[in-house]
């Protein structure tokens, strides 16, 4: 005998407000095979409804081949997401803005002066006075995103470990996958500094859940400065620049401009395969 779902006429309560839902009301009939029920209704029921998404499918016995269906939505943001199983990998991400001073513009778009006075040429450095270039504070975007896997009891990772990569960069190229989104970050030799792990609680079955934050920045190549060209720098190598007192002929002042730019190497380099995530 087919299995069928049939809306109910009291079908669709609905709820408008900070926690909106709607009820979808079904009866299934057809089956005493739970799973059978509950598949069909699953596939009956259409995974988003009125501008919400479907968070629960249930299912209630009462009769002989008779169930008590029931889908429930809500809005997108309000769906909790499980807690990972076993061997799993969730990864959540945000990019938003941070601040960086610079000295430096990518480019000079305009240099006026008052009448008969031509402003000199600087290289494009910022806020130059007498005795410094001060620069200036930007916007600049920011990539965290922080791992979190449930290692099964014999294969705990181990702290020591964690500790010793904290506020390394990776030594070779780093990837890591959400289990169920198939969400995939990944990352080139040192574009990525781990920032520590958190032990979040070991769970009844001896397993545990361990939090890793991340930070990611780009390796870029061919950065102007001024008549400099730097040709590589690594996401988190520090760029500096060296500036000098030089005539502007043109000006006819004594300005700043880029002399010398320096690639420095701040963070050591680490094997972040010790993490048990990611490859």
């Amino acid at each position: 005998m087919a299995v069928t779902v049939t809306e109910k006429f009291e079908s669709r309560p609905t709820t408008i407000g900070r926690s909106s839902t709607i009820d979808l009301r079904y009866n299934v009939a057809g089956t005493d095979d739970d799973q059978a029920a509950w598949t069909a209704l699953a596939a009956a029921a259409p995974v988003a409804y009125n501008g919400l998404v479907r968070e629960s499918v249930a299912i209630e016995p009462v009769g002989p081949g008779l169930w008590d269906g029931t889908a429930r939505y809500v809005p997108a943001g309000k769906v909790e997401r499980d807690p990972p199983a076993v061997g799993e990998t969730a990864v959540t991400f945000d990019t938003s803005g941070g601040s960086q001073h610079i000295t430096q513009s990518i480019t000079t778009v305009g240099r006026h002066g008052m009448s008969g006075d031509t402003a000199p040429d600087l290289g494009g450095a910022i806020g130059v006075t007498h005795d410094a270039v001060e620069g200036v504070d930007i916007t600049v975007p920011v990539f965290n995103f922080t791992v979190t896997k449930v290692f099964a009891s014999g294969s705990l990772p181990n702290p020591g470990t964690i500790f010793a990569l904290t506020g390394k960069v990776n030594s070779g190229a780093f990837s890591v996958t959400d289990s169920r989104t198939g969400l995939t970050i990944s990352l080139a030799a040192g574009e990525c500094l781990f920032r520590g792990g958190q032990f979040s609680g070991q769970r009844g079955d001896g397993s545990a859940e361990f939090s890793y934050a991340f930070a990611g920045s780009p390796n870029r190549t061919n950065i102007t400065i001024g008549s400099i060209t730097v040709p590589s720098k690594k996401g988190w190598e520090y760029l500096w620049v060296r500036y000098v007192d030089t005539v502007d002929d043109g000006a006819k002042a004594l300005v700043k401009k880029p002399r010398h730019a320096y690639v420095e190497k701040v963070y050591e380099d680490g094997d972040f395969s010790g993490l048990g995530i990611g490859g």
